[in-house]
């Protein structure tokens, strides 16, 4: 039985009919030759709901499943998604990352759930780290973020972000050490924190691809407020607005000196260059006006014909075909998915830094998407977690999601047995 009282034969049927009613709308209205065409998208959907809550059942007992299930109904919505842009087909590619975006969920569990063990490796995660960055420096063989092997195209940078998080939630307890340079206390920990953040704008800023710099801001700054805010933290109101103000004049410099292309993005009217810099912008615009609420039917748009259509703009994709109303629901799934751990409060504070940190980096990949998408910010570039298609991207968010869910059942070092401090007291009496 769930925490909430939700039993495993609820929350399955509940995963269930949401799918099935879905493959009924691509039945009734999606763009399709015959109705075989549909059996496999259903055979995939459905096989996986049943597979994967019968290996939950059978797999290890935790605290909590509802993560694991608001994950299976997000993700099989994603591949019910992406198998009707263009005309209803089956996206085999996807499924198969979304699987192994699964299986990377309880692997993420198993190795953040004990925070004593992540914290005495920690160098370990600072040589990962590191490897990744260098893998960018050597293998991409240009200013990029790719690695490209043959057919198949790896984005390190993807697999950076939980590792930072990691780091980022495991020098909590070095607050305690801190000491006072000038006017302000400082912990090596952070120092070094800091240098590894320093070193990630860096390079994102050499490899002129600024779109995922946020979320890396967004986990540091998650643990900056974290630091704050420990229990025994030395700070006073002259660290806040000393942090806010060099925080407010890096953003300004960084607006001011930004390369080319960015500051185009900044100041570019999409209307004035629809077949230039504003041509996704405004396809994407066009495309959810025309879906309204309810949408053109699975597989019945034209914006797929777009670049980036089922990861750049995913949502404006969604929006055409299932309509607002359908692209507003999977993302509450999403943001619902993030909000659990909150909701069963984390039982250390170095879960409570992790799981911030992995909430940081989702949400804000998926407003700059949508925000990107609907011409309130920028186009950046990034992609919806879960949503969009990507391998790199797919796997890093499972993950994310396995450390989200570690929050939620932690472990946590045993005690000595009290026999054995008896017989140490007996000893010590006799001698």
């Amino acid at each position: 039985m769930y925490k909430n009282g939700l039993r495993y034969g609820s929350c399955t049927a509940i995963v269930l009919l949401t799918h099935t009613i879905m493959l009924l709308a691509v039945l009734l209205r999606g763009n399709y030759d015959t109705p075989q065409d549909i059996l496999p998208l259903t055979v995939a959907v459905i096989g996986l709901d049943i597979v994967y809550s019968i290996v939950l059942h059978f797999m290890y007992r935790q605290m909590t499943y509802t993560l694991d299930f608001v994950l299976l109904l997000l993700v099989n919505i994603s591949v019910i998604f992406q198998s009707c842009f263009g005309g209803v087909g089956f996206a085999a590619k996807h499924y198969i990352t979304c699987v192994i975006a699964l299986v990377m969920c309880q692997i993420g569990f198993l190795l953040t759930r004990n925070h004593v063990w992540i914290k005495s490796n920690k160098l370990i995660l600072y040589g990962i780290l590191g490897a990744f960055i260098l893998s960018i420096l050597v293998l991409t063989g240009s200013r990029s973020m790719w690695i490209n092997i043959g057919p198949i195209s790896i984005q390190p940078s993807e697999f950076m972000k939980p590792v930072f998080v990691l780091i980022c939630a495991t020098s909590i307890r070095e607050q305690h050490e801190k000491k006072k340079i000038l006017f302000f206390y400082i912990s090596k920990e952070m120092m070094i924190l800091t240098g590894a953040f320093v070193v990630i704008v860096g390079l994102q800023w050499w490899c002129r691809d600024l779109g995922s710099l946020p979320t890396f801001a967004a986990a540091y700054g998650c643990a900056l407020v974290c630091r704050l805010c420990y229990p025994k933290a030395k700070f006073s109101k002259k660290t806040i607005i000393v942090i806010s103000i060099i925080g407010a004049v890096l953003v300004a410099a960084a607006l001011k000196f930004a390369p080319g292309y960015v500051q185009d993005r900044l100041s570019v009217d999409i209307w004035n260059q629809m077949e230039g810099n504003g041509y996704q912008q405004c396809k994407a615009l066009i495309a959810i006006a025309e879906g309204g609420l309810f949408g053109k039917g699975p597989g019945c748009g034209s914006l797929h014909k777009v670049f980036a259509s089922d990861t750049d703009i995913v949502f404006s994709t969604i929006c055409e075909e299932w309509g607002f109303l359908v692209a507003l629901l999977a993302i509450l799934i999403l943001m619902a998915m993030m909000l659990l751990p909150m909701i069963n409060k984390p039982r250390s504070y170095f879960h409570t830094t992790m799981i911030l940190g992995c909430v940081a980096v989702m949400i804000v990949q998926m407003g700059l998407n949508i925000f990107g998408s609907c011409n309130l910010i920028p186009f950046t570039g990034v992609t919806i977690p879960f949503i969009s298609q990507g391998g790199s991207s797919m796997i890093t968010s499972g993950f994310l999601a396995g450390m989200l869910k570690a929050g939620q059942s932690p472990v946590f070092k045993k005690p000595e047995p009290k026999k054995k401090k008896l017989k140490t007291r007996k000893a010590v009496t006799a001698a």
